[in-house]
């Protein structure tokens, strides 16, 4: 019975790149010598993760008698050789399976070729499954095939890849010698998946809107400008899809969603990427206080599928996701984690001056309870928001497309989610009357003219949609970028970005 155990070897001293990389060269170039050098013709039967999860509590009194036959393929991570019989782990999309190589069982010139081979080379083998002495599930190879040569070796395997940024450029190596990194895209992707079928379950329609845009709009950024040399045109990417699909609703979609990818031309952070995923939806005769019980909802689904509880942990901190989440004003929030500012103070222009005088803000003499109310919240209490609380009646005069309060028109029907002391949601009850709206954008052309990059345009084809009736809506946009952060604890946006933007090397 074959023997797996080894000593621990020491770390080894390191080598020169680049003489390892000669020497792979080298045995490419043999290889092409004796003929092809990339097969295409072996067929995997198999993957790790399904191979142990059938057979992996299979005792090897049952196991190997029933010559289980199957075929693997993927990178050698690991590689044992000792003498007549050696060890190689390969590691597949879905985990590693271990190969035991003999002499007898795959010849001589078989097992002299594997003991030249790399780690990190891609390898096909063909055998039955056995369990070691140590109780390793392994495949007991009758035939081995290099079907792909690795030029570049992996990093030091007693260290991986432990520099951040290089991680971020090279993600293809982190990904092959990180479980933990490949487990976060794997979330993400479910987490997808999760919040699509949400949607489609309650009957809203997935579609697809522009991507290059003749006016950004639907929110407050700075864009990213391009040309389009048929039409002779310049084009904008797109920073959200908000606008189109409203137009949407206009033309009877009344239920649609859009899982998107916008473009703003602004900051790099460990919370912003110049390119991100959003999810937007759309549901007419709805309302606001809606949407927040339908966020609550709906996160609470994606982390049950992927965290199996709502009880989660986020960098050391608990979150609770399970309970109802806090609904405050700006000003309730404000007076809440900084009680030295009086909840009844917070209403008077004058006082809001004064509290923001310590912070390095720019105050103006235009500016309204609303906006200064916002200005102290950004620098006092947003930060302090980690368990899931709702922010509602944004001020008018920051919130251009949402409906204006009916009790209090100096703020809207809307609400910001903040979770980790980070945005994680934006929604509203969508502004409906075309001649409001109209308003709203010439104030946003003045607000462009006086300096304000982030002021949106005046859009004359959304306001001609309007104008054809936009019934009651409620429309709302959640970071999936963030969210996917929360439910896997990652610290940074780049780490849940698959390719994120960085300077250049």
């Amino acid at each position: 019975m074959a023997n797996d155990k080894t000593p621990q070897a020491a770390a080894p001293a390191p080598v020169d790149e680049n003489q390892i990389m000669a020497e792979r060269r080298g045995k490419l170039a043999a290889l092409r010598a004796h003929g092809q050098a990339f097969p295409n013709d072996f067929r995997r039967d198999a993957l790790a993760a399904d191979l142990h999860a059938k057979y992996g509590e299979v005792p090897n009194e049952t196991l190997e008698p029933q010559g289980i036959g199957v075929a693997v393929a993927g990178r050698m991570m690991l590689k044992r050789v000792m003498g007549k019989a050696c060890f190689a782990t390969l590691q597949d999309m879905s985990g590693r399976i271990q190969l035991y190589v003999t002499l007898d069982a795959v010849g001589a010139e078989a097992l002299d070729a594997f003991k030249h081979w790399d780690l990190g080379d891609i390898v096909g083998a063909v055998g039955t499954l056995f369990r070691t002495r140590t109780g390793e599930l392994s495949v007991r190879a009758t035939g081995i095939r290099l079907l792909a040569k690795a030029l570049r070796p992996l990093p030091e395997k007693f260290h991986g890849m432990t520099d951040l940024e290089q991680r971020y450029r090279q993600r293809y190596v982190d990904l092959i010698t990180n479980p933990a990194s490949r487990d976060v895209f794997v979330k993400r992707s479910q987490i997808v998946q999760c919040i699509r079928e949400f949607f489609v379950r309650r009957g809203y329609l997935e579609v697809e809107t522009p991507m290059m845009h003749p006016i950004p709009g639907g929110a407050a950024a700075r864009p990213f400008v391009t040309h389009h040399n048929a039409l002779d045109m310049q084009l904008f990417l797109r920073i959200a899809p908000e606008l189109y699909l409203k137009k949407l609703v206009v033309g009877g979609m009344e239920r649609v969603f859009e899982i998107n990818r916008n473009f703003r031309n602004e900051g790099i952070s460990t919370r912003h990427n110049p390119e991100f995923t959003m999810l937007e939806f759309y549901e007419a005769y709805r309302d606001y206080h809606y949407l927040m019980d339908l966020t609550e909802e709906l996160i609470r689904e994606v982390a049950l599928a992927v965290r199996t509880t709502t009880a989660i942990e986020y960098q050391g901190t608990p979150i609770d996701l399970g309970k109802p989440f806090d609904r405050l004003t700006m000003a309730q929030a404000i007076h809440r984690y900084n009680p030295q500012y009086p909840l009844a103070e917070l209403a008077q222009p004058e006082y809001l001056k004064v509290a923001l005088a310590p912070f390095d803000v720019e105050v103006f003499e235009t500016d309204g309870v609303g906006l200064l109310q916002l200005k102290l919240f950004e620098e006092t209490t947003e930060a302090k928001l980690v368990q899931p609380t709702f922010i509602v009646a944004h001020p008018t005069d920051v919130s251009p497309l949402a409906r204006a309060n009916e009790a209090n028109p100096a703020v809207t029907d809307r609400f910001e989610l903040f979770i980790t002391g980070r945005e994680m949601a934006n929604g509203f009850s969508e502004l409906n009357d075309p001649e409001d709206q109209a308003a709203r954008f010439r104030a946003q052309v003045e607000a462009r003219e006086a300096g304000d990059e982030e002021a949106m345009f005046f859009d004359a084809d959304y306001l001609r949609a309007m104008e054809y009736g936009l019934p009651p809506t409620a429309g709302e946009g959640i970071g999936i970028d963030r969210l996917v952060m929360l439910l896997t604890d990652a610290p940074s946006i780049r780490d849940v970005i698959l390719f994120p933007q960085l300077k250049p090397e």
